[in-house]
């Protein structure tokens, strides 16, 4: 069955100031819907592949056909990202999250404000397009990035990182352009003012499983 486009979960201007709504417009609805479609092409007909949820598809890739895999990583990884992202955001978000997750955040990295500094210097950090996440890897709480379209759940082999997402932020420059320009930086502080932590709390207690 072919993946489909979800809708966003707020209008395209609900994140404003923070992400203006002509990004959302153009992040959504063609670069998110390029992923999907061209995830789509790569893998019709193959009616293994295409029953597969993305999230399973991502985590083996080396079950998909060579000559089909660079696409289904690039495109499938942008869809499951993109799926992930949207609902990491919310207008009237931000602030902190609560319960085990702040409690184990600040016992990984000693406050919440040294979080917010690590995660925000790896979306720095990495150089080009790519994403910034905080993972479950072996029960602990870890910050990553990944180049391009990969996802920690693609395994270290692929991704250069590994475990199981609780937040992600992108950090491609279609993300932030159009508002921030060169100013990633800028971009990373603002994106905490629309972090939906309820969903991330969920992210988290299914990472743990």
């Amino acid at each position: 069955m072919a993946y489909e486009l979800p809708p966003l979960p707020y209008p395209k201007e609900a994140l404003e100031p923070h992400i203006d709504a002509l990004t959302m417009e153009i992040h959504h609805g063609r670069h998110h819907k390029a992923y999907v479609d061209n995830v789509n092409k790569a893998m019709a007909g193959n009616a293994a592949l295409e029953a597969k949820s993305v999230e399973a598809l991502i985590r083996d890739l080396a079950s998909v056909p060579e000559n089909i895999r660079g696409a289904v990583r690039n495109n499938g990884g942008g869809h499951a990202n993109h799926s992930m992202f949207w609902k990491l955001l919310a207008p009237k978000a931000g602030g902190a999250p609560s319960g085990k997750l702040v409690d184990d955040i600040k016992a990984t990295f000693g406050n919440f404000d040294a979080f917010k500094e690590k995660f925000e210097a790896a979306g720095l950090g990495r150089f080009g397009s790519g994403w910034v996440w905080l993972v479950v890897n072996k029960g602990k709480l870890e910050i990553v990035s990944t180049a391009n379209q990969d996802n920690p759940l693609m395994g270290k082999a692929v991704a250069g990182c590994e475990g199981k997402p609780v937040l992600g932020v992108d950090v491609w420059e279609h993300a932030y352009y159009l508002k921030y320009q060169n100013k990633r930086a800028d971009y990373l502080k603002a994106v905490w003012n629309i972090i939906h932590w309820g969903e991330a709390a969920k992210n988290y207690e299914a990472a743990k499983q």
